[in-house]
């Protein structure tokens, strides 16, 4: 009985198994390793190794001169590294590569000039491979949670949630700007005002966090803790005007301030 076709992922679809990658390495520290194996064998042509940054160079001068190690564990050793080197230098040439092409697109080349550079012949294979290497640098970036597949499709699906988080990013810190735009007057009136206004511990603490807070109000975080903390300042007190009977706020400056306050956290 004939076993029945495996239905094809769907282009879209994240990858349920993600790739075996060597990720971050000190390639340099390898190399300096590899080196001292060929210095303490003796290998007489050590001088003219690349330096340890320079990978590919390096690693072509240690693979011609594999035979300078005698000792059979070294020689392993040394093998099953330039193994390693090899594989992450094949991932870093993805990043690298998609980069160019994005830098080659910014500056205007067309696809057509790209294909012989990407070892292709039509304009089409071009994009499809170029989109291919992308998902590599998206994977990278940590864009979304596992790697993305390498399909057309699926990079331009997570470049689309890519820049939808941008936006709605971009979105709340507008929100945030037009917030403390609003909040930072009202919070600073009741710091200059803070002696009209009711005194419990409550109340004095949260003037005292918006106090610290305000000099330095630039980020979001900062001034979402403005915000938190005027709206603890006004919180604490309507309880007290609620416990005492009597107003908070005992100047006019005060009461002004006090009213705006309030007004702009029930917003």
């Amino acid at each position: 009985m004939a076993r029945p076709a495996r239905k094809p992922a769907a282009p879209t679809k994240p990858l349920t198994k993600p790739p075996v990658r060597i990720g971050r390495l000190d390639a340099a520290a390898i190399i300096g390793e590899l080196r001292k194996l060929h210095e303490d064998a003796e290998d007489p042509d050590i001088g003219q190794m690349a330096a340890d940054a320079e990978l590919f160079q390096a690693l072509l001068y240690l693979e011609s001169h594999a035979s300078a190690l005698k000792d059979e564990r070294a020689r392993r050793m040394a093998a099953v590294r330039r193994v390693l080197l090899w594989e992450y230098l094949r991932e870093q040439a993805d990043l690298h590569q998609s980069k160019a092409i994005d830098q080659a697109r910014a500056a205007g080349v067309a696809w057509a000039e790209l294909a012989p550079a990407l070892a292709v012949n039509a304009t089409s294979a071009a994009y499809n491979k170029a989109r291919r290497l992308q998902a590599t640098v998206l994977t990278e970036a940590s864009v979304v949670e596992g790697p993305v597949r390498r399909t057309p499709e699926a990079v331009h699906k997570v470049e689309q949630q890519a820049a939808a988080r941008a936006a709605a990013e971009l979105r709340a810190q507008q929100e945030a700007v037009r917030r403390h735009q609003l909040l930072a007057p009202v919070a600073h009136r009741l710091i200059e005002h803070r002696v009209g206004l009711d005194d419990n511990d409550d109340v004095t603490y949260w003037l005292d966090q918006i106090a610290s807070v305000l000099p330095s109000c630039q980020t979001p975080t900062q001034i979402l803790s403005l915000e938190t903390y005027v709206a603890a300042a006004v919180r604490e007190l309507k309880k007290a005007e609620r416990a005492t009977g009597l107003l908070a706020a005992t100047t006019t400056d005060a009461q002004l301030a006090y009213a705006a306050a309030a007004e702009v956290v029930s917003r």
